[in-house]
């Protein structure tokens, strides 16, 4: 072979890289996002085509996600690979390889190595602009239902205020009503009925005002560990009357905590009750605390049928509740969010494996 002939194949054998590089730049700046799939296909067959054997190449993109390959080859065939990487982690490779038993590694050529290199660092590009995206989207949905929260919460403490003077004032003319018809015995039971009601009706507006933390806080310095221990106790009944068991995993032997103990009660309280009711018989829940650097952490996981996405952000608000006519009123979350946020911590879900869901309560120590 001449070395006019070999330039010449070299010349076009650049043409072809450079062509890849710009065929593959052109794909990256219009991609779709939600269709990134076909994105990194249209790259992969892209890289196939600028190979000096092109025919007998096989171009595969393998990350977390994705596994691409333009076709399929033997398990024993030479091949040149680069790492993919996300945010200087590695996700993936990028691998060519021959489906020609006469082709050797030694067939490679040196820029088709560089070429390699250089389209894996795009694809790592390309993973990263669609995670910075989707965190975007992430973050602004916080946003949006951290002000819903926040304007809930304040339509809320005045929706309490207004109606603790009725509330008040309704109880204590019936009280005084029923001391004037002692002998009145239907009378007497309606005015019950009454006071029951009003009664009852505090108690909403009290929930009312733990969600927008208006109540004041008593904060003393307990050991987590034993008021859930405590709380689990009185709780026995409930998991006997459905055949749950329950597991308790305390990392340390005592964790402790600067709370609101009635409060912290009212948390467990709610997200146990709450769990036992979800659950099947014969399930099982998990408690368990965790003690880290900067938090305290309450893991509660059950069995039941999960949190369906279209609901999870409406999971905390003040009468939401997915419990039949008469099971709940919809105050249970919506309450531990409100005591939790007064304590300056987080609550957030996650699906269990294979089914249920974990309430993480995070509480900083403060």
């Amino acid at each position: 072979m001449s070395p006019l002939v070999t330039i010449e194949n070299k010349l076009k054998e650049r043409i072809k890289e450079l062509s890849c590089l710009y065929s593959v730049t052109s794909i990256i700046m219009n991609c779709n996002y939600d269709k990134i799939e076909d994105c990194i296909e249209k790259i992969a067959y892209s890289l196939k085509d600028a190979f000096q054997y092109s025919e007998d190449t096989c171009i595969t993109i393998k990350t977390d996600e994705y596994t691409i390959s333009t076709l399929e080859y033997p398990k024993k065939m030479p091949t040149i690979q680069s790492q993919i990487n996300v945010f200087n982690t590695k996700i993936g490779e990028l691998t060519a390889g021959y489906n020609n038993n006469k082709l050797t590694e030694n067939s490679f050529l040196y820029e088709e190595k560089q070429l390699l290199e250089k389209v894996s660092i795009e694809i790592g590009n390309l993973l990263e602009r669609k995670k910075i995206q989707e965190n975007e989207v992430l973050l602004k949905r916080k946003v949006e239902r951290a002000d819903r929260i926040s304007i809930l919460g304040e339509i809320t403490a005045g929706i309490a205020h207004e109606l603790n003077t009725p509330l008040a004032n309704i109880l204590g003319f019936a009280e005084l009503l029923k001391t004037n018809f002692i002998e009145d015995k239907q009378t007497t039971k309606d005015l019950d009925k009454i006071i029951n009601s009003a009664i009852f009706s505090r108690e909403v507006v009290k929930k009312l005002m733990y969600f927008a933390c208006e109540i004041p806080q008593q904060i003393t310095v307990v050991n987590m560990n034993n008021t859930i221990t405590e709380a689990i106790n009185l709780l026995e009944p409930s998991f006997k009357k459905k055949n749950i068991k329950y597991v308790l995993k305390f990392q340390k032997p005592t964790i402790q905590l600067n709370v609101d103990s009635i409060q912290l009660i009212q948390v467990i309280f709610n997200m146990v009750l709450n769990a036992i009711y979800f659950s099947p018989e014969n399930g099982e829940i998990q408690i368990e605390t965790l003690d880290n650097k900067n938090n305290v952490i309450l893991n509660i996981s059950d069995q039941g049928p999960g949190i369906k996405h279209a609901i999870a952000d409406k999971i905390f608000n003040p009468f939401f509740t997915t419990k039949p006519v008469g099971d709940g009123v919809g105050l249970g979350l919506s309450v531990v969010h409100g005591i939790i946020k007064s304590h300056k911590g987080t609550i957030t879900h996650l699906p269990n494996s294979p089914k249920g869901t974990i309430f993480s309560i995070k509480f900083p120590k403060i």
